[in-house]
């Protein structure tokens, strides 16, 4: 993630390129904008392995500290739970295994979310 992001917005789609690039698979930004005061937007994507996940994880952190974001959380994963939360205030990161992501389907659970095109092959 090259420069600074100057808002929510510019930060979920650079958070959602970055995880395109190192092989995230679906991932989604979801536009929680009058939908929930929680934040203003969720990137969601899947880990293809747990090892994948902690790889991601690692290098969102890495990615985020050089645009200056410091997550509020301290994420500790537990091996076994399959799903990392980075909760950057505005923007909310969901990095899940598969499982935990057909479970939960947040998509469907924030259906009303707009979903937000982060690419141009997206586009």
């Amino acid at each position: 993630m090259a420069g600074p992001a100057r808002n929510s917005r510019e930060t979920a789609l650079a958070v959602a390129r970055f995880l395109d690039d190192h092989k995230a698979a679906g991932t989604v930004v979801l536009d929680l904008a009058g939908v929930s005061p929680l934040a203003d937007f969720f990137v969601i994507a899947t880990a293809r392995s747990s090892a994948h996940l902690a790889g991601l994880a690692r290098e969102l952190a890495a990615a985020l500290a050089e645009l200056g974001i410091r997550p509020i959380n301290a994420h500790k994963r537990t091996a076994a739970s399959g799903w990392l939360l980075v909760d950057c205030g505005d923007v909310v990161v969901h990095l899940m295994e598969r499982e935990q992501r057909e479970f939960y389907d947040l998509e469907r659970l924030w259906f009303r979310a707009g979903t937000v095109s982060y690419s141009l092959k997206s586009s």
